[in-house]
């Protein structure tokens, strides 16, 4: 059969892809179909504990529609060694596959288009963690006959990157610290693509924003627009681990709380900032930090627990926070975010979700935490998303 001339496009194309086409190679059983999904894993999983007691692995997969019609995606299996881990039905596609270039989720990838499907899969205690993973998409062709749109591809097969996850220790001291915008499924962080230097990375796959409640259960207490009213700033930024410091930024001023910066360029996000190189080509960013605090020079080795510098409210910033990430490279845009765990932390309460975080972050009002009572002791994982933290002093 020939697929040369005006047959090799849409809908042609799908007219073949129920079809089986001999390869003349020197296998006789050997045989290819039209896959116009292509699927691809650009950066493979890291395995890490998190503070439900579940390892996870979150990650990306690539679908390319390569063709001239709409694909929509009806289910994802996730498959490790082979059996199925975790299924996504159409409405989990489509709260999670992002097209390139958008912030905005949608589960029909329209023609000759790209996006990514932002997994995370939790392995129930004990689990044994694969070595391979693959996928498996039911989905329908609008380009294909109508007797023949509705299909599935399996593809997008990696291995799982077992290095090993680095532990570090707290990045702040005290209590009543919020993990917001935390692993695995902020689309704030672990959604942020960017296109920088010819690729595309997710620097801030595992980053998170620390802010911290009053003990009246505020964010704030005074004037929203005043720094002194935000119980986080000023608090110091502590070294994670025994480090060298890679590079620091300094000479940012302020923003003014509870406005939204403007005309900030990608070198000025992360306003004052340090980034300490951990070793094993691991590096941790401090962003947000207050002007002409910071203690350290750049090549200076300094202890864990160490002070950096303050927390502020500097860069791409509309709050005093401290933002806090580990990437394989020491750019905070330029590189991939890993995992981490935290050697020991307490958690005391547990917010409704972001919803109701960013209502009392613009508000002012106190936010609903649920108490876990006696408050949970964790060693060695990262803390979820909403969690209510206590680091101890040092």
């Amino acid at each position: 059969m020939s697929i040369r001339g005006r047959c090799f496009v849409a809908p042609c194309l799908f007219a073949l892809v129920a079809l089986m086409v001999p390869v003349m190679s020197g296998h006789a059983d050997a045989t290819e179909s039209m896959t116009p999904l292509l699927l691809a894993v650009p950066d493979a999983p890291m395995p890490f504990m998190s503070s439900d007691g579940q390892v996870h692995l979150v990650y990306e997969l690539w679908m390319t529609n390569f063709s001239s019609g709409d694909i929509a995606v009806e289910k994802v299996d996730v498959l490790g060694n082979g059996a199925v881990l975790a299924t996504l039905d159409t409405a989990s596609v489509a709260s999670r596959l992002q097209p390139a270039g958008l912030r905005e989720s949608a589960g029909t990838l329209a023609k000759s288009t790209q996006a990514m499907l932002f997994l995370n899969i939790a392995l129930a205690p004990g689990a044994v963690i694969p070595s391979e993973l693959s996928h498996r998409i039911a989905m329908r062709a609008s380009a294909a006959p109508p007797d023949r749109q509705e299909f599935s591809e399996s593809g997008g097969t990696v291995a799982v990157d077992r290095r090993s996850v680095v532990t570090i220790g707290p990045p702040l001291r005290g209590a009543r610290y919020i993990s917001a915008d935390s692993c695995c499924d902020a689309t704030r962080h672990t959604r942020a693509a960017l296109p920088i230097n010819g690729r595309v990375w997710v620097a801030q796959r595992y980053a998170v924003d620390w802010e911290q409640l009053h003990e009246n259960g505020r964010i704030y207490a005074g004037p929203r627009e005043k720094l002194e009213s935000y119980a986080i700033f000023g608090q110091p930024a502590l070294a994670v681990a025994d480090a060298v410091v890679e590079s620091v930024t300094d000479g940012f001023d302020e923003q003014t709380p509870g406005k939204y910066p403007t005309n900030i360029s990608p070198a000025e996000a992360d306003g004052n900032s340090v980034i300490l190189n951990l070793g094993d080509h691991r590096y941790a960013l401090y962003a947000h930090l207050q002007p002409r605090t910071i203690t350290v020079q750049p090549g200076a080795r300094v202890k864990a627990g160490q002070v950096l510098g303050l927390v502020g409210d500097t860069g791409n910033s509309i709050v005093p926070h401290l933002h806090f990430q580990v990437t394989d490279g020491p750019s905070s845009l330029s590189s991939n975010g890993l995992p981490y765990e935290i050697s020991d932390f307490q958690i005391t309460g547990k917010t409704p979700g972001t919803a109701a975080f960013d209502e009392a972050e613009s508000n002012g009002t106190p936010l609903m935490v649920t108490p876990v009572s006696p408050s949970r002791t964790v060693k060695g994982a990262m803390p979820l998303d909403q969690l209510i933290i206590s680091f101890a002093s040092h």
